[in-house]
C-alpha cells in the first residue's frame, strides 16, 4: 500500500498502458527499482491490455500488484474478460472508467491516506454511450470533499477532449494523465492552477512493434482492410514510458512533472 503522504511533498508515478506478457514482465523487473530510485509514494498503471494485449483477468492484475503498482486503471477494455468483473466492485485496487451508466460492474474511484485516483474515459471516437467524463469528475470531487491529492486518468482517443479536461479541472486536481493511444507525448506541464498535465503517457510493452502489437498483422489490416487477429508481443526489447508528479502535500497542487522513460532489454 502507499505511503501516508505526511511529508512536505508527494511523488506519484503514472506508468502508460501496459501491454500483454512483456509489459508485465518489464513492471517486474523496474518498477521495485524506481520506487525505491524515487522514494515513490504512490504507483498507478492502466492494465486494460495487460491480459494478451486486451482486458485484464485476476491473475494478470494480481501480477501488476505484486510488481509493485498500488492502483490499476483502465479504459474500453476493460470488459474483455468476464472474470474480471466481480474484482472491480471488491476491494482490489483495480478502476474501470467512473463515467459508465449507474449500475455497470466495479468502481471508477480510490481513496486511501489521503489520496485519490480518479478513472475516467472519453467519448470522441470512443463508445459514446457513456456519461460525460466532465460532469463525472465534477461529481467525484464533491464526494472527495477534503482529499487533496487527487490524480485523473483520463483515457480517451482525441487530444482535444485530453486537453479540455485538463484545462476543466485545472487547480482542482493534481494532475490529469491521458492514456489510450499507447504513444507518449511531449507536452507534459504544469498548468496556471497548479494541475499536472500530459495528453499521453504512453505504454509499457513492445518496443518493436505498432502500439505493443505485432508489426505484421496491424499492416495487414491496414493493406487489405480484413479482420485480422492483433496479437501482443511478447519477446524482444521493451519500453516503459511513464510520468513521475512531485505534489505539495498541503496544498495537493503539483510542483513538477516529468517523463520517465526507459528500455527494458
Amino acid at each position: 500500500m502507499p505511503a501516508d503522504p505526511r511529508g512536505t511533498t508527494v511523488r506519484v508515478l503514472m506508468i502508460g498502458d501496459v501491454v500483454g506478457k512483456l509489459g508485465r514482465h518489464i513492471l517486474a523487473r523496474t518498477v521495485p527499482e524506481l520506487r525505491r530510485q524515487h522514494a515513490l509514494d504512490l504507483v498507478i498503471a492502466n492494465g486494460e491490455n495487460a491480459a494478451g494485449g486486451k482486458g485484464l483477468t485476476p491473475e494478470t492484475a494480481q501480477e501488476i500488484l505484486a510488481a509493485g503498482v498500488d492502483v490499476i486503471t483502465s479504459g474500453n477494455h476493460i470488459w474483455q474478460h468476464r472474470e474480471i468483473y466481480p474484482l472491480l466492485g471488491g476491494e482490489w485496487p483495480v478502476l474501470r472508467p467512473l463515467n459508465y451508466p449507474e449500475g455497470a460492474p466495479g468502481k471508477g474511484l480510490w481513496c486511501r491516506n489521503g489520496m485519490a485516483v480518479l478513472n475516467l474515459q472519453g467519448r470522441v471516437f470512443m463508445p459514446h454511450h457513456i456519461d460525460c467524463p466532465f460532469r463525472a469528475a465534477e461529481k467525484a470531487l464533491a464526494q472527495l470533499d477534503g482529499v487533496r491529492i487527487i490524480i485523473v486518468d483520463m483515457h480517451a482517443e482525441t487530444t482535444s477532449e485530453k486537453v479540455a479536461l485538463g484545462w476543466f479541472l485545472d487547480g482542482r486536481v493534481s494532475a490529469v494523465l491521458g492514456t489510450h493511444t499507447h504513444v507518449p507525448t511531449a507536452d507534459a506541464r504544469v498548468l496556471p492552477g497548479g494541475t499536472a498535465y500530459v495528453s499521453d503517457v504512453g505504454m509499457t510493452g513492445a518496443r518493436d512493434s505498432v502500439i505493443g502489437v505485432e508489426v505484421s498483422s496491424v499492416v495487414q489490416q491496414f493493406l487489405y482492410q480484413v479482420p485480422t487477429r492483433l496479437p501482443a508481443v511478447e519477446k524482444g526489447p521493451g519500453v516503459l514510458n511513464s510520468v513521475m508528479v512531485e505534489i505539495d502535500a498541503a496544498s495537493g497542487r503539483a510542483l513538477s512533472i516529468q517523463r520517465i522513460d526507459c528500455e527494458v532489454a
